[in-house]
């Protein structure tokens, strides 16, 4: 007979480590592509030693003449906050009681919980990888009753909790709205909830509590002011990538341009190159003109994909239009206090009643942030034409 501790049983010794692994590797390209440690966490923060520049000790002189002064190698702490990324399932007790003495159909049932999770988690993750760690979703364009017109849906989806931001504080009165549909072409949304009260053009969207609480994306890596890593770019002018906007036509001259640029001044060695469809297609059609032949290969997680020069080309659908990351990903290294974990209660139960209600929830927990050690080794290309 199924029992509610049979099912917190089977979450945490036969779901965990699926789902896991699922997160990790299937979730997204980049993500399996780059390194997961649990090295550097101190505490609650992450505190990663950069090495930048070279060793100063060397030089040349005569047989009998004084040795180069020793002068060690560069050094700069990174230092940012573990992230706190949460998914939580939810399971009624009359579904649970419903499939009591029927063993598959609580299978099935925990099955669709976690297949709902996996792809709720999947598609936020894989979201903040190309964010800067505001947890930005889009900019309103324009309001009417519970319908909102906004600049871009490429972070949307049906079914997202979102709050209203106004220059960068919640809008009391709309805070934990769900999005009930969403029509990308005329890219609008309708949100539940009354009348979007305080809600006007500029303000912005974001998952709900999740304001400037996100890991530290490629948006916060590819900028050219500010500090990252608690270091001022103004003065760390190696925390400052590659970065070459208004492309226009996309040709191989300035892919490889770029890839030189990277080699030649960081030592870096491109890996990965991930972009926009549309740019995929741009890129698609520029190797079809010249007559090349488009390779494909298999990446971790399953993903096959095509190449440019033996380098995987990934499209992402959260990439922005029209841009184009040439990364060494040996630079990246997602940091974790420890790998996705179920809350436990103090009696080590994870699944947990909600007060006044006849339901269980479960939620499935990491704290990590994603730290890049060489900035400058990374090039991104912006502003291309897509097909």
């Amino acid at each position: 007979m199924v029992t509610m501790t049979s099912a917190d049983s089977a979450l945490k010794s036969v779901y965990l480590g699926v789902v896991a692994d699922q997160l990790n590797t299937a979730a997204n390209p980049f993500l399996a592509k780059i390194k997961q440690s649990t090295a550097d966490v101190w505490g609650k923060e992450v505190r990663r030693l950069a090495r930048y520049g070279v060793n100063g000790g060397v030089g040349a002189g005569t047989e009998d003449g004084d040795l180069p002064a020793s002068a060690s190698d560069n050094y700069e702490q990174f230092v940012t906050t573990l992230k706190n990324l949460y998914g939580t399932i939810e399971i009624s007790d009359k579904a649970v009681r419903a499939s009591a003495n029927n063993v598959g159909a609580f299978v099935d049932l925990l099955n669709a919980e976690m297949e709902g999770l996996v792809r709720s988690s999947s598609f936020n993750f894989g979201r903040m990888l190309f964010g800067d760690g505001s947890g930005k979703l889009a900019s309103v364009v324009s309001v009417s009753g519970t319908t909102v017109t906004v600049d871009s849906v490429k972070n949307l989806v049906e079914g997202m909790v979102v709050d209203f931001l106004d220059e960068g504080e919640p809008v009391s009165a709309a805070t934990g709205r769900r999005i009930l549909s969403l029509d990308r072409d005329a890219k609008t949304i309708a949100v539940s909830g009354g009348a979007l009260t305080g809600v006007a053009a500029d303000c912005t969207l974001c998952v709900q509590g999740s304001n400037n609480l996100e890991l530290t994306g490629l948006g916060a890596i590819f900028q050219s002011t500010g500090t990252l890593y608690g270091l001022d770019r103004s003065t760390h002018k190696w925390m400052i990538p590659y970065m070459q906007d208004k492309v226009g036509t996309l040709t191989e001259t300035v892919i490889q341009k770029a890839i030189d640029r990277l080699e030649e001044t960081a030592g870096s060695r491109v890996d990965f190159i991930v972009c926009s469809w549309g740019v995929k297609r741009a890129l698609q059609e520029l190797l079809s003109e010249n007559r090349r032949s488009i390779d494909v290969t298999e990446l971790a997680g399953g993903y096959r994909t095509m190449t440019y020069n033996g380098i995987p080309v990934v499209a992402d659908r959260f990439c922005p239009d029209g841009t184009m990351y040439l990364l060494d990903t040996d630079d990246f290294c997602l940091h974790q206090l420890c790998d996705w974990k179920w809350l436990e209660g103090d009696d080590g139960r994870v699944l947990k009643q909600v007060a006044g209600k006849a339901v269980y929830t479960a939620t499935l927990v990491k704290y990590a942030d994603l730290i890049c050690t060489r900035p400058c080794g990374q090039a991104m290309l912006s502003g291309i034409t897509e097909a």
